[in-house]
């Protein structure tokens, strides 16, 4: 009988491991680029974490250094809060907003087949990774650590290295969404 099913063309049915089950939308499109959204945020953290490191140790207890006269300068700084020093007695709760960016995106990797999705999610996660590490590590203690900013442009927050990766993945997740491109390589037009 199946071979007659084949002969005639009748739909193919799936067997019990489900094959042919997919149709033409949920196949995948092209290769998964977790390797891409994984070297993004290893090059974030490790540029955040290395860069932090070096503020610690010849910055911190020391004069600001002016880079482009009064307009920037690198002011290492402990901030517990977020942008602007708000928000410091909610230091657990950026913690646990960071931590949950972290489980977000690992479950967004899944279905990644999106080049510029891949890199703005790695962005992201590595900014999530480096102020998250700050907070798991840093005085004044586990959960509750104060972040380590020192990019001071004059009239606007102190920042971090892990800070812009943030913010830059988050413009680029904006513009994306707004093509109309979703993670999964798929473009819709609403």
């Amino acid at each position: 009988m199946a071979e007659a099913e084949r002969i005639i063309g009748t739909p193919d049915i799936p067997d019990a491991a489900g094959a042919g089950s997919e149709t033409p939308e949920e196949r995948p499109r092209g290769k998964r680029r977790i390797f891409v959204l994984f070297t993004v945020a290893s090059l974030a953290y490790a540029l955040d974490l290395v860069s932090k490191m070096i503020v610690v140790a010849k910055l911190e207890h020391h004069a600001p250094i002016e880079i482009i006269g009064e307009w920037l300068r690198f002011e290492a700084i402990r901030n517990a809060g977020a942008a602007f020093g708000m928000g410091e007695a909610f230091t657990m709760i950026f913690t646990v907003i960071a931590a949950s960016v972290i489980v977000v995106i690992a479950r967004l990797a899944r279905k990644l087949y999106s080049l510029p999705w891949a890199i703005a999610l790695g962005l992201l996660l590595g900014g999530a990774l480096g102020n998250l590490t700050d907070r798991i590590f840093r005085s004044p203690g586990v959960f509750e650590g104060a972040v380590v900013d020192f990019i001071a442009p004059k009239h606007f927050a102190v920042f971090n290295l892990a800070d812009s990766a943030i913010v830059c993945g988050g413009i680029l997740i904006v513009l994306l969404s707004f093509k109309g491109l979703d993670p999964d390589g798929t473009v819709h037009k609403d």
